[in-house]
């Protein structure tokens, strides 16, 4: 069976009867063992035809994901409408979906936006990323860029940019958008200059790990002010090569960026404000073992001994904790909230939120077993959550369970739920 063939079953498949429960998941499963037995000792020609295949075999299956996201909000809104939930008591679907897709609650809530908008209000977008013409990615940019129009200007933007699949053949991702962004302003240019005033109230800093223990700091700004801020750096770098200075360009507008926001003297003379969490062996006696920014993630030991040694005396301190904390910081308590030691110890452990593929700053401390079930507000039954991850905790295919090893492989592993509890609609 060739991938095309595949392509073509997996279709029929996603439209099978929906009175069969377990057609579409067999289906699916068949297809996915039938292409892993493909045989791949074939000629560079067949490699290259088949790549295109796949290709468009993985921007059909993102349209048949969009289609079952969308299917899963409606049925679950319409089985809320059924038992009268209130709205603000509705828990929707999006630890569901980030549990069937493997991905953080923020990208599963995204992902249903998307699949809502391409199923409901873009067919043509969403015929072509059926038809494996359009990535995921480039439905999400046309997505993204008629968010701000009304339902029929959307559509019409729909038409005029996917109406024709043969029309995008060889059009990047900025061409694309520029021509979604292009003719959403022709039709309503009022709502592009209120999504613009919007962008403006939504300017924000932000902080991410970059490999080799560099750091990602991006700020969003409205364009005239952060023209005005790089061509400062950049006359301030090209200020300091005319006069002799060894460092290149980038680096010069680096280190400016750096002593101009913090006020040290040089980029350097910056504490060390973070938490730097590295064995006692590879402080004291120059061990190997790596250290671990928390946030950021491993470092290695030189790196973070450096890290120690060079910050200024007056402004870096070392807080020494043991494997049995015991009379440091209380690992239980009586009272419903984390004591502030033992939250920040459980925030120090988790070093990012605890739910399953969510990577983000951890932003509450929460219990496993919650409070009103009797669970003890306790470091093996404490983890660190983001704000979302907290607020739709309940609504997982899979929960957290309590360990006794807090350093085990097995600390943070999510366990199958007792009894899933799903509100199902009617059949029709």
């Amino acid at each position: 069976m060739s991938v095309r063939t595949i392509r073509v079953v997996f279709m029929e498949a996603a439209h099978a009867d929906p009175q069969d429960p377990g057609t579409l998941p067999e289906g699916v499963a068949g297809l996915r063992a039938q292409l892993l037995a493909l045989a791949l000792d074939v000629t560079d020609r067949d490699r290259v035809t088949a790549l295109r295949e796949l290709a468009d075999l993985t921007n059909t299956i993102s349209a048949v994901q969009a289609r079952l996201i969308s299917d899963l909000d409606a049925s679950q809104r319409a089985a809320d409408d059924v038992a009268d939930i209130p709205e603000d008591r509705r828990r929707g679907v999006v630890g569901r979906v980030a549990s069937a897709l493997r991905e953080s609650p923020r990208n599963a809530q995204i992902a249903i936006g998307v699949a809502k908008a391409l199923v409901t209000e873009m067919p043509h977008t969403f015929a072509a990323l059926t038809q494996g013409t359009l990535t995921w990615y480039r439905a999400r940019l046309l997505v993204s860029e008629t968010a701000c129009l009304s339902l029929p200007d959307r559509r019409t933007v729909d038409r005029q940019v996917c109406g024709d699949p043969a029309g995008l053949e060889g059009v990047g991702s900025r061409k694309l958008a520029a021509r979604a962004r292009k003719a959403g302003y022709e039709l309503d240019p009022v709502s592009a200059v209120r999504r613009a005033a919007k962008a403006e109230a939504d300017r924000y800093v932000s902080l991410r790990p970059a490999p080799d223990c560099m750091t990602w700091l991006t700020v969003l700004l409205p364009v005239a002010q952060g023209v005005a801020c790089y061509a400062a750096l950049k006359a301030a770098a090209a200020s300091g090569v005319a006069t002799g200075d060894g460092r290149g360009i980038g680096q010069l507008m680096a280190d400016t960026l750096v002593t101009r926001v913090t006020g040290q003297a040089t980029a350097d003379a910056v504490p060390v404000g973070l938490h730097l969490v590295m064995s006692a062996t590879a402080l004291m006696s120059g061990d190997c073992e790596p250290g671990r920014i928390v946030g950021h993630g491993p470092v290695p030991a030189a790196l973070a001994r450096r890290l120690v040694t060079t910050a200024p005396a007056v402004a870096s301190w070392v807080k020494r904790l043991y494997e049995a904390p015991a009379g440091l910081v209380a690992t239980e308590s009586r009272s419903r909230c984390f004591p502030e030691g033992l939250a920040e110890l459980i925030t120090i452990r988790d070093d990012t939120c605890a739910t399953p593929w969510c990577d983000a700053p951890i932003r509450h401390i929460d219990h496993i077993t919650p409070w009103a079930d009797d669970g003890p507000t306790a470091l093996t039954s404490g983890q660190g959550l983001c704000a979302q991850c907290n607020l739709e905790k309940q609504d997982r295919l899979v929960q957290p369970q309590v360990v006794d090893d807090l350093d085990g492989p097995n600390r943070g592993q999510p366990r199958a739920p007792a009894q899933a509890q799903i509100r199902c609609a009617p059949a029709a």
